[in-house]
């Protein structure tokens, strides 16, 4: 039983875990409520937290109750119907709309790698171990990011050992699991290696300076210039993020995560008329209407263009 539990906790991701062990403390211990729960006291429950917590907030709660019970074996409340119509009503009298990272285009991008070349070349010539590592990581780090739209989680997968590089080509990275890799089969990827904000050499300039060898690609530096073991916790990318941003002096900084990257990629992608079905295929979404969601709000012929795409596959034409 030890490793069959070892393999069913394998199958769910570790973000997913803490998520649903919140959702059961919140239940529990902030509101008072007992488990195994009845439906009644659930539906209390989200009555009591309609006005304060958002419906995408309560959604992800009674996911968590729900996940409990399956795994106590006891009957799941959050699928009676009195609790479906109490959500349905708090979703029609309290609508959320989901904040957004922003997007990052390319010449903001541009602007930080400029800012982070000046910064690499001070470190260099002050001979200063700190700033060159974490300035060496940190722009490998949003180029990869960028230029594969990738998620948080994505960034802080990736090892050395994973990675194949291609003289003047490009290189492959395979990502053993990810959060639209719901069977963890994992992914071979491509990076391109480009004239310029090239995420190839910026890797291979990270390896250089690290001296690293296999393990986690992107690992936490501490205040003495000394390289972790351990990989980057994804909760920890969107804040490396928002610190480069403010100290290259970009405006706005807080509004930035690991989102930003993701959205501007595919507006990039939009601008430079890629089709819907490869740019789906490439970042990896498996529901056509996820590209609206990381397409610049602003962009309403892009969305216009995606929704005329969606509607034609789903007419067959």
């Amino acid at each position: 039983m030890a490793k069959i539990d070892t393999l069913i906790k394998a199958a769910t991701r570790e973000n997913t875990r803490k998520s649903y062990r919140s959702a059961v403390e919140h239940f529990e211990d902030n509101w008072g409520g007992f488990l195994p729960a009845t439906a009644e006291s659930v539906a209390r429950y989200l009555a009591d937290h309609a006005e304060t917590l958002s419906s995408a907030t309560l959604r992800n709660r009674l996911s968590g109750i729900a996940q409990w019970h399956i795994d106590q074996g006891f009957p799941d409340p959050t699928k009676n119907p009195l609790v479906k119509k109490v959500m349905r009503g708090i979703n029609q009298l309290y609508p959320y709309t989901p904040k957004q990272a922003q997007p990052i285009q390319v010449h903001q991008l541009q602007k930080v790698i400029d800012a982070i070349d000046e910064q690499l070349l001070l470190a260099t010539t002050q001979n200063n171990p700190k700033p060159l590592l974490q300035l060496t990581r940190d722009k490998a780090l949003l180029l990869i990011a960028f230029w594969r739209g990738f998620r948080s989680d994505e960034l802080s997968s990736i090892k050395i050992e994973h990675v194949t590089v291609y003289p003047n080509e490009g290189m492959d990275l395979f990502i053993p699991s990810s959060k639209t890799d719901r069977f963890n089969t994992g992914r071979h990827l491509k990076l391109p290696a480009l004239t310029n904000l090239c995420p190839v050499d910026a890797f291979l300039d990270w390896l250089s300076v690290s001296q690293l060898k296999s393990g986690a690609v992107f690992r936490k530096i501490d205040r003495w210039g000394n390289v972790s073991d351990q990989p980057i916790k994804s909760a920890s990318v969107s804040k490396i993020i928002r610190r480069v941003f403010e100290q290259t002096g970009q405006q706005n900084a807080n509004e930035f995560s690991s989102h930003s990257f993701r959205r501007g990629f595919a507006t990039w992608a939009n601008q430079n008329n890629w089709d819907l079905k490869a740019l789906m295929e490439y970042v990896g979404w498996k529901d056509m209407k996820s590209a609206l969601k990381y397409i610049d709000n602003n962009d309403q012929y892009a969305k216009l263009k995606i929704q005329e795409g969606i509607t034609q596959i789903t007419n067959g034409s």
